[in-house]
């Protein structure tokens, strides 16, 4: 079914996890574009430092305080959207946090919590939006966006619980693409994969180790990542991977698995681990305090994706496929330095 979009500027878009990372490198890029925003997450001060920020940009923004998990609170987030702006086009579903260590050492406690906001979050936003924009009378269309990640077809070690998350929402979003297309709702449904993202992601994680987790390289900006999912505001799109490690790690775990687990455990396991002692700054059962988008690494970061790039125009598919390659070549590469 084909789906018809608004352009940016003409949209209302709610975005939760908002005051970090991704979520909050893409409310800047839609405010500066002139969308119209309803920004959400757990800290109410972080959100009106946010929506002030916002309003400054000369972005119309309100903010609804919310945890994710919870169905009745992402419903006062539509309630938000539809009192303040009379509905809205397009729902992200960005918030997340992880939680790094060795499975067998984690509380099942905190393994909830992790599937509470990063799995049922989605599948709560994804229903409120589902039944706003598509299955209502006035139903007007848009999209929902949800934030999976390279982990969705490749799970890592030392973060095993997320990675089964992020499995959870592929699968969710897929299956819920497909019913909204035989119920004939003209809503685009996108699963956006990021692999690693300068954000306060690690700090911000449930930690189960000796030291601060760290994230492996190839790096990306979170402006890349806010760049590919407002193209999903306005191009219905299936898919849409950013970085070219992303496509590689999941094209080299489909053809060569065992390869894959060796490559893995030999370099994601070092490369998830800083030499810093741990911060505990919250994020998992707490709400991470501040508006904080960029985090420091001791990688390069990359300001674009060539492969992402690419697959957003599929007129440049060679180059697409040549980043997958490439990210491919760096994983072995990383893989081999590590073990000699």
């Amino acid at each position: 079914m084909a789906v018809s979009l608004k352009k940016l500027e003409e949209q209302i878009l709610v975005i939760t996890g908002a005051t970090s990372g991704i979520g909050l490198a893409t409310a800047r890029q839609a405010a500066d574009r002139g969308a119209r925003l309803i920004v959400a997450a757990r800290d109410e001060s972080a959100l009106q430092t946010l929506v002030e920020e916002l309003r400054q940009r000369g972005a119309d923004a309100v903010y609804a305080v919310a945890d994710v998990g919870d169905p009745d609170q992402v419903h006062d987030i539509a309630e938000t959207g539809i009192h303040h702006f009379g509905g809205f086009d397009t729902w992200i579903n960005n918030a997340g946090v992880s939680l790094f260590g060795y499975m067998t050492d984690q509380p099942l406690e905190d393994q909830r919590r992790l599937f509470d906001t990063d799995f049922w979050g989605v599948v709560h936003g994804s229903l409120e939006a589902a039944r706003h924009l598509g299955l209502r009378a006035e139903r007007h269309g848009g999209a929902i966006i949800n934030l999976g990640s390279v982990v969705s077809d490749r799970a890592i070690p030392l973060q095993g619980i997320y990675s089964a998350s992020k499995h959870a929402i592929k699968g969710f979003t897929d299956a819920l693409r497909m019913e909204l297309e035989d119920l004939g709702a003209p809503v685009s449904v996108t699963l956006v994969k990021p692999g690693s993202i300068a954000t306060p992601f690690p700090h911000h994680a449930g930690n189960h180790m000796d030291v601060e987790p760290t994230l492996p390289p190839p790096l990306y900006e979170p402006d890349v990542v806010a760049k590919a999912i407002l193209h999903c505001a306005e191009h219905p799109q299936r898919d849409l991977r950013v970085g070219g490690a992303s496509k590689g790690i999941a094209m080299l775990g489909h053809l060569a698995p065992r390869l894959a687990d060796r490559i893995m455990r030999r370099s994601m396991i070092p490369q998830q681990q800083s030499d810093q002692a741990p911060q505990n700054i919250g994020g998992l059962h707490r709400p991470a305090p501040g508006v904080w988008q960029r985090a420091e690494f001791d990688h390069p970061v990359a300001s674009r994706s060539r492969y992402t790039q690419a697959s957003m125009h599929p007129a440049l598919t060679a180059t697409a496929i040549a980043g997958a390659v490439l990210g491919i070549a760096a994983l072995t590469g990383t893989a081999r330095r590590k073990r000699y």
